[in-house]
C-alpha cells in the first residue's frame, strides 16, 4: 500500500472513531468560516489534517481553555523581499502571528536577478513551517521606460510551473500591453492559462471598461484599488478584491467600508509590501483582521476574509478552515477583538506560543552570483546631478501623498540660482536621482519631490520598486553624491547622511533588497535609520524610506521618476522637468 493510500486509511479510521487520533483540541470555540458561527466541540487531527468535529478520543489532547480556535490566516499577495530579510527570517517574524500560508511574488528580486533570484527565493523558502506559495513575475521589466537588471520572457517563466509551490503569473501591471495585445504579454497569459494556473492583476487607476479587459485576458484579482468606487467596479466584474494594508499603501479603511454580506467573499486581505519593523510592531494579516473588526467588521466575517476567502481564490481547497479533509492549520485567539494569537499550529504542529516562534531547520542555501552581486555603476560626479532651468521656470513635480504609493503631479514655480534647481527646505522641495545599477549604462534621471520632509541630508536606497536601481533624494548634492558612494560601497542597502557623515545604514548584500543576517539585527538596523531620520528633520506620520522606493514605480500614477528620467504615468511616456 501506497504512503498516501495509507495515510488516507488512517484519517477514515481515525474519522469514524475506529481508532484514537493523533490530536484531539478539547474546550475550544471552533471558529466555523462557512456558516460564521461559534461552534464548541472536539477537533480531531490525523496525520496533520483535520478528520472530524464532534466527541472524540486521542493520542494527546490540546485544552484550548475556553479560547477561539481559529483557522491560521493567508496572506493573498506579498512581497517577501520588502521585508528586506530572506524567506526563513521572514518565518520567524509571522508565524507567531498566525500567519501560516503565504502567496508571494518574487517579482523584486527577479527584476535585480533574473531567474536565479527566483530559484532563490524557491530553494531558500523549501520546507519552512510557512506555506510559501509564488506567483511567477509577469513584468520584468514592468515598462520598457527604465533599465532593470533582467528581462523575463514566456520561454523562461514556463519551466517554473511545474514546481508544487508555483501557482501562477503574477500581478500584470503593463497594462497597455494587454490591451494592445503584445506578443510577448499574451503569451506569458496564454502559457498560464493552458496550465491551469491562476493570473493576478495589478489595475492601478483603471476605469471600469478598462477592466474589461483584464478580465477577458483571464486576469482576476487586483489589489491596487484605493477606493470604495473602484472596488465596486472589480467586484461587480467577478474580481478578487485583495484589500492592502502595507507600509506604503493603507487602503483597509477605505475599501472596508463597501464590505457587506452579500459581497464578502469576493475580498481577501494583502500586505502586499511591509517593512520589517512594521511586521514586528503592528503584525500582518492579523493587524488588517483587528483592523477591520475596530472600523465595524463583524470579527467572524473579518476573520473569513482572511482565511477560506484568500484560501478559495488561489484554489487552496485545503486550507483555510476548520473542517474535515482540510489541513490543521490553526491559531488559538484570547477573544475576538483584539485578535491576540497565543498560539500557532501548522499542520497540527506547534509552531508559535505567545509571540514567539519556536526553533526550526532552516534550508542552506548558497546565494548565487546574480544575487551577491548586484550593484554595478559608472562613477557619478556632482555635475551628474544638476537640475538645469532657466530663471523663472515652472517645474512639473512629484507630490508626494503620505501612506500611498500614487503620488500627485504639480507644476510650481521653483528656485534657480546660476542655471540650476535650488532645493527648497521651507517649500519642501528636494532634489530626487536615480541611478542605473545593473549595467552600467551611466544614466541618471533626476527630479524634483515635494512632500518628502528632510530638513537636512539625503537618503538613499537600492530598493526601488521596481527596477531597483538607486535612489536617492536630499537637500543638498555633496550628501546626495556621497549617499551614493556609500551605497555602492555596501554592495546595496539604505542610509542616511548628513554633511558628508553617514549616520546610519543597512546593508542589503542579496540582490540589493534583502540581509543575509537574523531579523532582529535587522529590525535594530531599521531603528538607527528611524532615529537618523530624525537628526535630518523628518517628522513626518508615514515611512520616507518605502515611499521614496515607490516614486520610482513607473506603474502607478500620476508622475513617477525613473533612470531615463521623469514619468509621466497617465500619458505613460517621459517628460522633462521644465514645463512649458
Amino acid at each position: 500500500m501506497n504512503t498516501n493510500m495509507n495515510k488516507l486509511k488512517k484519517r477514515i479510521a481515525a474519522a469514524s472513531k475506529r481508532i484514537p487520533a493523533d490530536l484531539v483540541i478539547k474546550n475550544g470555540k471552533i471558529i466555523d468560516v462557512f456558516n460564521l458561527e461559534i461552534i464548541e466541540t472536539d477537533v480531531a487531527i490525523q496525520d496533520g489534517e483535520f478528520v472530524g468535529l464532534g466527541d472524540y478520543e486521542g493520542k494527546q489532547v490540546i485544552d484550548a481553555n475556553g479560547n477561539f480556535v481559529c483557522p491560521s490566516f493567508i496572506d493573498g499577495h506579498i512581497h517577501i523581499e520588502s521585508s528586506m530579510v530572506k524567506p526563513s527570517e521572514y518565518a520567524k517574524v509571522v508565524l507567531p502571528h498566525g500567519i501560516t500560508t503565504i502567496i508571494a511574488d518574487p517579482h523584486e528580486i527577479a527584476n535585480v536577478s533574473g531567474t536565479d533570484g527566483i530559484r532563490f527565493m524557491l530553494e531558500s523558502s523549501e520546507g519552512l513551517p510557512l506555506d510559501v506559495y509564488m506567483m511567477m513575475p509577469s513584468c520584468v521589466p514592468a515598462t520598457p521606460f527604465e533599465n532593470t537588471g533582467a528581462e523575463l520572457n514566456a520561454e523562461q517563466l514556463n519551466p517554473f510551473y511545474s514546481h508544487e509551490r508555483v501557482l501562477g503569473l503574477g500581478e500584470v501591471m503593463n497594462f497597455p500591453a494587454v490591451f494592445h495585445g503584445e506578443e510577448g504579454m499574451l503569451h506569458k497569459i496564454s502559457d498560464a492559462s493552458k496550465k491551469g494556473k491562476l493570473i493576478d492583476g495589478h489595475a492601478a487607476g483603471l476605469h471600469a471598461e478598462e477592466l474589461n479587459v483584464y478580465l477577458t485576458a483571464g486576469i482576476r484579482t487586483d489589489h491596487e484599488c484605493v477606493t470604495a468606487k473602484e472596488a465596486l467596479e472589480r467586484i461587480q466584474r467577478g474580481m478578487y478584491v485583495m484589500i492592502r494594508e502595507g507600509t506604503a499603501s493603507k487602503d483597509l479603511d477605505e475599501l472596508i467600508q463597501v464590505v457587506n454580506e452579500k459581497n464578502a467573499r469576493r475580498f481577501l486581505f494583502v500586505t502586499d509590501d511591509k517593512h520589517l519593523d512594521e511586521l514586528i510592531a503592528e503584525g500582518s494579516i492579523d493587524h488588517n483582521v483587528r483592523k477591520a473588526i475596530k472600523k465595524g467588521t463583524d470579527p467572524l466575517l473579518a476573520i473569513q476574509i482572511a482565511t477560506l476567502n484568500a484560501a478559495e481564490c488561489f484554489g487552496l481547497c485545503k486550507k483555510g478552515a476548520i473542517a474535515p479533509g482540510y489541513e490543521a492549520n490553526f491559531l488559538f485567539l484570547d477573544n475576538l477583538e483584539s485578535v491576540s494569537v497565543s498560539e500557532v499550529y501548522k499542520a497540527g504542529t506547534l509552531v508559535a506560543k505567545n509571540g514567539e516562534c519556536l526553533p526550526f531547520k532552516e534550508p542552506s542555501i548558497v546565494p548565487p552570483e546574480p544575487v551577491t552581486n548586484s550593484v554595478t555603476y559608472k562613477p557619478v560626479r556632482k555635475d551628474d546631478l544638476c537640475i538645469c532651468l532657466n530663471e523663472r521656470q515652472h517645474a512639473n513635480i512629484i507630490e508626494v501623498i503620505p501612506n500611498s504609493i500614487i503620488t500627485n503631479h504639480l507644476v510650481e514655480n521653483i528656485a534657480v540660482k546660476n542655471g540650476q534647481f535650488q532645493p527648497s527646505i521651507e517649500k519642501d522641495l528636494l532634489k530626487i536621482a536615480v541611478v542605473e545599477r545593473h549595467k552600467m549604462t551611466g544614466n541618471i534621471g533626476l527630479g524634483i519631490v515635494k512632500g518628502l520632509g528632510l530638513k537636512s541630508g539625503a537618503i538613499v536606497s537600492t530598493v526601488a520598486h521596481d527596477s531597483h536601481n538607486i535612489v536617492v533624494a536630499g537637500t543638498n548634492d555633496d550628501d546626495m553624491l556621497k549617499a551614493i558612494r556609500v551605497i555602492g560601497e555596501l554592495g546595496g542597502g539604505q542610509a542616511v547622511l548628513k554633511d558628508g557623515e553617514v549616520l546610519a545604514s543597512l546593508p542589503l548584500p542579496l540582490s540589493g533588497l534583502m540581509s543575509d543576517l537574523g531579523y532582529m539585527t535587522v529590525n535594530s538596523s531599521l531603528g538607527s535609520l528611524n532615529k537618523a531620520l530624525l537628526h535630518i528633520g523628518f517628522m513626518g506620520k508615514f515611512n520616507p524610506f518605502s515611499t521614496l522606493s515607490f516614486l520610482a514605480l513607473p506603474v502607478i500614477p500620476k508622475l513617477k521618476i525613473t533612470d531615463l528620467g521623469l514619468f509621466d504615468v497617465e500619458s505613460f511616456k517621459h517628460i522633462p522637468i521644465a514645463s512649458r
